[in-house]
C-alpha cells in the first residue's frame, strides 16, 4: 500500500482525500491545512492523522508520498519540500503563478529521480484519452485542427477571481495542457483575443477576462483553436473535437442522464449538462490518482510530470502577451 498524505483541506483536497482513501493501493496517511477547522473535520471523517505542520508531514516515516492541493502560492515551496524529503509527489496546477518562480523551483529540483505529477486532470477523462488514441490509432487520418471548448456554469466568486492570476493562467491553462496532450506537437505559434462580457467591471477591477478565444499552430502546421466562458447558463460545457484527412474524433459533454426525450412538439429534449467540474470529471480524478499510484509503485516516471505544468504556464503568458500587444506571439518570446 502507497501511503499518501494530503496538504490543503479544500474542497479539491477534500475530494482527493476521499478518493484515496477509497483506492485499493492506496492508504490515507494523513491530512493538513493551515486552516485547522477544515483539517479536523476532513480527518475525523476519514478517520486519519492531521498533521499540525507540513513539516511534520514531510517528516514523518507513515508518508511515502503526497498530495499537493493547497493554494497555488504555495506549490513551488511544498515540490521543493517533497523533492528534499523525498516523497513523491502528485501536486494540482499550476506550479505557480510567475514563470520565474518556475524556473526557480525547477533550478532548485533539479537532477532529482523524485517521481513529480502535475494535476492535468482532464488527461485521464476516458472521452478526451480515446480522442487521443483514435488520432494515434490513425483513425482520423492526419490530424488538422482541434477544437477545445471550455465554459464554466457560472462566475466564481469575486475572492477566487482576484487570487486567480487571471483566466490563462487559472482556467485556459488545463486547455493548454490539452491541447498539447491531443496535438501530439508543441506549440509555436499563439494569438488571443478576450472581452469583458459577462462582469465587465469586475473583470476591469482585476484587469482580466472572462470570455476568450485563443489560436495556436504548431510547427507542421496543426491549429489548436480553445474557446472559453466565465458563464454557460446550460451547464459545464466541456468539449474535445479533432479533425482529420480522414474524419474526426469527439469528446462529447456529460449529461446527468443520457435518456432524450421525443414528442410530437419537440425531439432529443435531453437532461441539463453536469454542472460542477468535480462531477465532471469524476472519474478522470479518480483515474489521477491511479496513475500516480502505477507510476510510484513502478518506478516510472509519471504521465504528466513538471516540464507539461511550465510548458502550459508558457503558452499562458504567451497568450497574455497577445492579448496585450494585440498579435501573434511566438512562444520563445517567453522563455
Amino acid at each position: 500500500m502507497l501511503n499518501i498524505a494530503v496538504l490543503g483541506c479544500g474542497r479539491i483536497g477534500r475530494m482527493h482525500a476521499e478518493n484515496i482513501a477509497k483506492h485499493p493501493r492506496a492508504n490515507l496517511a494523513g491530512v493538513f491545512d493551515v486552516y485547522e477547522p477544515a483539517a479536523i473535520e476532513i480527518a475525523a471523517k476519514l478517520g486519519v492523522t492531521r498533521f499540525e505542520t507540513a513539516q511534520a508531514l514531510f517528516a514523518s516515516i507513515r508518508v511515502d508520498a503526497v498530495l499537493i492541493a493547497t493554494s497555488t502560492p504555495t506549490h513551488a515551496d511544498y515540490i521543493e519540500q517533497a523533492v528534499a524529503a523525498k516523497k513523491p509527489m502528485l501536486c494540482e496546477k499550476p506550479i505557480d503563478l510567475s514563470l520565474d518562480r518556475v524556473d526557480a523551483c525547477a533550478k532548485a529540483i533539479s537532477g532529482t529521480d523524485v517521481p513529480i505529477m502535475l494535476g492535468f486532470v482532464r488527461r485521464f477523462d476516458p472521452g478526451h484519452r480515446a480522442v487521443r488514441k483514435a488520432i494515434a490509432a490513425g483513425k482520423i487520418g492526419n490530424l488538422h485542427q482541434v477544437t477545445i471548448t471550455s465554459r464554466d456554469p457560472g462566475l466564481a466568486p469575486e475572492a477566487y477571481i482576484a487570487e486567480s492570476g487571471g483566466i490563462f493562467r487559472d482556467m485556459t491553462i488545463h486547455d493548454f495542457d490539452m491541447a498539447r496532450f491531443i496535438l501530439g506537437e508543441e506549440v509555436t505559434d499563439v494569438t488571443a483575443v478576450g472581452s469583458r462580457l459577462v462582469a465587465p467591471d469586475l473583470m476591469t477591477k482585476y484587469d482580466d477576462y472572462d470570455t476568450v478565444v485563443v489560436t495556436m499552430v504548431t510547427a507542421s502546421g496543426k491549429q489548436a483553436v480553445i474557446t472559453n466562458s466565465r458563464r454557460a447558463t446550460y451547464g459545464y460545457d466541456q468539449r474535445v473535437e479533432a479533425l482529420g484527412d480522414l474524419g474526426m474524433a469527439v469528446s462529447e459533454n456529460r449529461r446527468i442522464d443520457n435518456m432524450t426525450l421525443h414528442t410530437e412538439t419537440f425531439t432529443a429534449q435531453g437532461a441539463p449538462l453536469q454542472n460542477f467540474f468535480i462531477d465532471r470529471y469524476a472519474e478522470a480524478f479518480a483515474a489521477e490518482i491511479n496513475s500516480f499510484v502505477d507510476a510510484v509503485e513502478k518506478g516510472e516516471a509519471p504521465e504528466v510530470g513538471f516540464d507539461d505544468g511550465r510548458k502550459a504556464l508558457l503558452l499562458a503568458e504567451a497568450a497574455l502577451r497577445s492579448l496585450a500587444e494585440r498579435r501573434t506571439v511566438n512562444v520563445s518570446e517567453v522563455g
